[in-house]
This record gives C-alpha cells, sequence and structure tokens, in this order.
C-alpha cells in the first residue's frame, strides 16, 4: 500500500459527488428560472377589505339601499351588485325584460365612474315582473379584480322571508 501518496492526495470530493452537486445545482435553477417564465410566481390580488350596510323598504316589490359604511376605496366598476331577479339600473330605463340579475354599482349610482367609498349609496330595485321581489332573496355585492381571473363577495344580505 502506498501511504505516503494517500496522505499527500490533495482531492477532497471524488468525481461522481461533483457531477451529482452540479445536477442539482442545473435542475433547481431550471426550476427557479421557469415558475418566473410561467408566471407561476406572480402574486394574486387580494380583495379588498370594505363593510356595507343594507336598508330593505317593506313595499310591495322591496327597493334595498345599499351603503357603504367604512374601508377601503373601491372602483365602481369593479363591483357588482347580484341578485337572484332582475333589477333595473339607476334611472330604470331599462325594460323588464332587459334587466339583468347583476349590475355594476357604476350602473347603479348616480355619479358615473366614481370610486366608492365610505358614505357613497345605490339603490336597487327590482323590475316590474310579477316575480321580481326582493323580500326572499340573497343580495352579494362582488368584487371582480382588473383581470377577471379573481372575484369575491364582500358582504351579503338576505332577505326577510328567504
Amino acid at each position: 500500500m502506498k501511504l505516503t501518496q494517500f496522505i499527500t492526495d490533495e482531492d477532497a470530493v471524488s468525481p461522481v459527488i461533483g457531477v451529482i452537486l452540479m445536477v442539482a445545482i442545473t435542475v433547481i435553477l431550471a426550476a427557479v428560472i421557469g415558475t418566473f417564465v410561467l408566471g407561476l410566481g406572480e402574486q394574486t390580488a387580494t380583495a379588498p377589505q370594505a363593510s356595507f350596510s343594507f336598508d330593505f323598504d317593506g313595499s310591495d316589490a322591496g327597493n334595498l339601499t345599499i351603503t357603504h359604511e367604512s374601508g377601503d376605496e373601491i372602483s365602481a366598476a369593479r363591483l357588482n351588485v347580484t341578485t337572484g331577479v332582475k333589477i333595473v339600473d339607476k334611472a330604470d330605463t331599462v325594460s323588464a325584460t332587459e334587466a339583468s340579475k347583476s349590475l355594476t354599482w357604476d350602473a347603479l349610482q348616480d355619479d358615473t365612474g366614481a370610486a366608492v367609498s365610505a358614505g357613497n349609496s345605490v339603490t336597487i330595485k327590482p323590475s316590474n315582473g310579477p316575480t321580481d321581489v326582493l323580500h326572499n332573496q340573497t343580495v352579494r355585492i362582488v368584487w371582480t379584480d382588473e383581470s377577471g381571473s379573481t372575484s369575491a363577495t364582500l358582504q351579503k344580505w338576505t332577505g326577510p322571508d328567504a
């Protein structure tokens, strides 16, 4: 046995271990670069924090006034008011057949394009259809991000007969 050669040998890592480390580093770099290229590392939009109050008028069809009480200012185009019955816009310009079960806050408010902040309110009115009443419905305030890929229900109201 060549004991002197063993003692003077300065190689600390065998070639096999070196190759394994190089492959591992390459795989990790490829994974990191791939997540950025494919967009897997993107952050999703978070829903704004806001509180809404509901004031129900118990008349025949019933109107519902929704008021932004507190929280973040939100773009009116990003907020939808969704019900189970058809509702009309602020000017009652749509007929019962054109009414929708979901309208943007923009379509319901007087100041089109304005942001929704504390104190702003809208009133939703059911269309004139015989079954279009809010007494037995659930109304939701739904926020959608700019890309349209994420949405969240910020608040909901349930009618007295629902």
